[in-house]
């Protein structure tokens, strides 16, 4: 780690390793080997005459994008040695991907709380606001990820979209959604059902998503199934060009609880957000 960022792992096709990394990346990675900034797997540096196997890795940092940061706190719901629990705000990515790395999460927990081996349990959207975990230690980070890979916690959500009286609700959707990195949007199509959605109306054009499994964009997919898309949601139904900087209109969408079972102090857990979808906001 290197402030709380790590580096970038490179799968080589064979070869010399400068020649390669410059016809792939360009001047600057040919630049940080004969900086000495590339290394192999097992920490000796690349120089320029460097020849690896094909399917060997190299590890580089990458030079980090210009971000416009994102003006709210992660507050810590609860911390001990195996887990950090957050209330994520809206707008702030879970991890590094694209043009957010420092403005992430990830990043900002670790080195706000120096702990460089914290590493993310679930994700949220980068829009979603609410409760997000972390494992502190590499030695209990699987347990934790498995335990949400395989469907033992329960995830309760807020959202708010228009009032729908007319809909017959609670109502349970069931759907197949894909979602491709060539599309923004996710999508429905027939087939074996993947995603599942417990809807409920807790007030006018407040409602209550108990996810039964954890596709991506799946609570704003199927919500805009329902003719509800969700408060100020650029990508349901329709894509919407939102400036980097425009922090005025969050989504209306909070993760706002966890309950399980511990995996590994075999404690019952109950994590609430302290946000509310109707905060103003404040930068």
């Amino acid at each position: 780690m290197r402030d709380g960022v790590g580096p970038a792992r490179v799968r080589l096709r064979g070869g010399a390793v400068l020649v390669e990394l410059a016809d792939r990346f360009g001047e600057e990675a040919a630049a940080k080997v004969l900086a000495g900034e590339v290394l192999c797997a097992d920490g000796t540096v690349v120089e320029a005459g460097t020849v690896l196997a094909p399917g060997a890795f190299v590890y580089l940092y990458r030079d980090l994008p210009d971000e416009v940061p994102v003006p709210f706190d992660v507050p810590v719901l609860y911390r001990d040695e195996n887990v950090v629990v957050v209330d994520k705000p809206h707008f702030l990515a879970t991890m590094p991907r694209g043009g957010h790395v420092v403005q992430t999460a990830l990043v900002r927990l670790r080195r706000a709380l120096d702990l460089p081996a914290l590493s993310p349990a679930h994700r949220l959207d980068r829009l979603t606001a609410g409760v997000l975990m972390f494992t502190v230690r590499p030695e209990v980070r699987g347990a934790y990820q498995s335990m949400f890979a395989r469907g033992e916690v329960r995830k309760t959500y807020l959202a708010q979209a228009r009032d729908a009286p007319e809909l017959d609700l609670p109502m349970v959707i069931r759907s197949r959604i894909i979602k491709q990195r060539s599309r923004l949007q996710a999508f429905e199509e027939p087939g074996e059902v993947n995603a599942e959605t417990l809807v409920e109306r807790i007030g006018d054009g407040e409602y209550r998503l108990t996810p039964r499994t954890g596709r991506t964009h799946q609570l704003r997919v199927h919500m805009a199934s329902l003719g509800l898309p969700l408060r100020n949601d650029p990508l349901y139904p329709d894509v919407l060009d939102v400036a980097p900087g425009d922090f005025t209109r969050p989504l209306g969408l909070l993760a706002h609880g966890l309950e399980f079972t511990d995996p590994v102090t075999g404690e019952h857990r109950v994590f609430q957000s302290a946000r509310s979808l109707s905060d103003p906001v404040v930068y």
